[in-house]
């Protein structure tokens, strides 16, 4: 088939292409590279069947494709909260745009939503069937609810349209290829230790994230593309939960680093819990993660130690 993955120069983006060239497929990556970097895909330049669109998804694109992973979109704090009017913008225009492709040319469209449509939940762990706790005005909206209005869209085109879509809430995903200073917990804890920095802890550090390594999420958004008769959403996650502090000290003994963990404010609106209930997908798509935390990040640190010069 020929597939276009929207963000494919990012982190997940370009081990999706990885995999699809993988598999015998055309590849088309679009990016702005806002957060996408052309280091994720230098391995790739050589595929005859890859090809590289640079292209902002708020602007209407035409092309012939079978499949669009909808993927754009700033996804760590830092970044989407750099330019918020834009981040929401790449939800909801970029998303309509991506759907009136899907549309056009009678492409299936996966759209890669968030456990940030939760917000700061109060069902634990939180089942497809929770509608969240999400501050409308928060400093984290711009992605929270853009990504919330993006299923909306995803919803209506199909009932509307019959748009033939998938929809995909993604919780914490880590691996090698995510970008250094983010913000998200893995990188910068890794990156830290590996420089012997403190790392930061934001609250007590009793706040639980739930870890899923590249390879697993992958494996469950290939498939529910693929699955014919489910348009989910469904949760693609790990339900294991971690309290950071212990996934901190984790990573320290991980990486045989003398820093010191440090506490700072706990930033607004940051969940307490996260945790996705799979049920759905382990019952439906026969998906469920594989890999260990010890494993994938074993994995990581090894990427990062390749980048990172340490201290």
């Amino acid at each position: 088939m020929r597939i276009l993955v929207t963000g494919g120069a990012g982190f997940i983006g370009s081990h999706l292409c990885e995999l699809l060239l993988g598999q015998g497929h055309d590849v088309l990556c679009l990016d702005n590279f806002f957060t996408g970097s052309k280091r994720n895909i230098d391995r790739l330049m050589d595929f005859h069947r890859f090809e590289v669109i640079r292209h902002d998804i708020i602007e209407p694109i035409l092309l012939e494709v079978d499949r669009i992973y909808n993927l754009a979109c700033p996804a760590s704090p830092v970044h989407y909260q750099y330019n918020p009017v834009k981040t929401i913008k790449t939800s909801v225009m970029g998303t309509i745009n991506m759907l009136g492709l899907a549309k056009r040319v009678r492409a299936r469209i996966l759209q890669a939503s968030t456990s940030e449509v939760y917000g700061d939940p109060t069902v634990h762990p939180q089942p497809e069937t929770y509608w969240g706790n999400v501050n409308p005005i928060g400093i984290r909206s711009c992605y929270d609810e853009g990504k919330r209005v993006a299923e909306t869209l995803m919803i209506d085109y199909h009932r509307q349209n019959g748009v033939d879509i998938r929809i995909a809430r993604i919780f914490n995903t880590y691996g090698p290829r995510m970008a250094e200073h983010d913000g998200r917990v893995v990188s910068n804890f890794v990156v830290q230790a590996l420089r012997g920095e403190d790392l930061t802890v934001y609250g007590d550090g009793s706040q639980t994230r739930s870890f899923c390594y590249v390879d697993d999420l992958l494996d469950g958004l290939v498939t529910l593309m693929e699955h014919d008769q489910f348009c989910g959403p469904v949760n693609l996650g790990n339900p294991e939960e971690t309290p950071i502090i212990e996934f901190a000290r984790r990573i320290i003994a991980m990486t045989g680093s003398s820093s010191q963990i440090i506490y700072r404010p706990l930033p607004s609106d940051d969940p307490r819990q996260r945790q996705p209930d799979i049920t759905l997908a382990r019952t439906i798509l026969g998906w469920e993660p594989r890999v260990s935390l010890d494993e994938g990040l074993a994995q990581t640190i090894e990427y990062f130690a390749g980048l990172t010069p340490t201290g």
